[in-house]
């Protein structure tokens, strides 16, 4: 394999790094800084130059994560970003000021992939679902390791609003939960998702992923909750690795161990 250039874009936050596709890993420092505060597209993909320019890969490969659905390269949604960016032609924008080749994804499923070819999920059978608990909560279906694209189970109906309105990381910090309370509603929100998918493993990543041990003896034991290996990693790796995969001219199952 090779190295590609990941880069997370998180509503809060975005990370980059070179990924060694081979490993799994960073083999750069993680470069990290704080998502622009309009999230309007002209900002963001300035951002995104910056840590290009700042890891010397111009004209080289990025793959890209971000918080929307992505089809026909193309970004659809905008639930914790600027709504200018529905039906903005994100790859070609991006590939422009950049001056590089782009592959974008949904970020929450770039942290799925990561998680099925390197993590928790390998060789993982039936369903998986990947909830990565942020400023939302994004999330990654896969059955039987194909990966179902652009979930949005953060914007399921539930009491009387959203889940990522309960159990983002957003919302224990504008609530004020401590992990107690914070376990428990989360709890509820994942027997929620059970309900409707009866997955065989769910994966939470992001940020709070490494601090499952505050929280987890709230989980409910009927059902197979593990944290993201990568932790919040996973974006980056994930999004290298999607470029990878959906860019290749050889065979996408000889690319994947999905």
């Amino acid at each position: 394999m090779e190295q590609i250039l990941g880069i997370d874009v998180g509503a809060t936050g975005t990370k980059g790094g070179i990924v060694d596709l081979e490993k799994g890993d960073l083999v750069s420092e993680r470069l990290k800084f704080k998502t622009p505060d309009s999230k309007k597209p002209d900002e963001m993909i300035e951002l995104i130059n910056d840590i290009v320019k700042e890891m010397g890969w111009k004209g080289k490969p990025i793959g890209l994560g971000f918080p929307a659905i992505i089809k026909d390269r193309k970004s659809w949604s905008a639930s914790n970003i600027h709504k200018s960016w529905i039906g903005y032609p994100i790859e070609e924008a991006i590939a422009k000021r950049t001056k590089s080749p782009v592959f974008c994804i949904n970020d929450a499923d770039a942290a799925g992939l990561a998680e099925m070819q390197y993590g928790v999920g390998r060789g993982q059978k039936g369903t998986c679902i990947l909830l990565t608990l942020g400023t939302g909560i994004g999330s990654a279906l896969f059955i039987n390791g194909v990966l179902v694209p652009n979930t949005e189970f953060g914007q399921l109906y539930y009491k009387d609003s959203i889940t990522e309105y309960y159990a983002s990381n957003s919302a224990r910090k504008n609530y004020k939960m401590d992990w107690d309370t914070y376990g428990k509603e989360l709890n509820k929100v994942l027997l929620h998702i059970d309900f409707i998918f009866s997955p065989d493993l769910i994966i939470l990543g992001g940020g709070i992923s490494k601090k499952l041990d505050c929280y987890k003896d709230f989980l409910s034991k009927k059902m197979n909750i593990v944290a993201a290996e990568k932790l919040n990693n996973a974006g980056i790796i994930g999004a290298a690795l999607a470029y990878y995969i959906y860019t290749s001219k050889s065979s996408k199952s000889e690319k994947a161990v999905l």
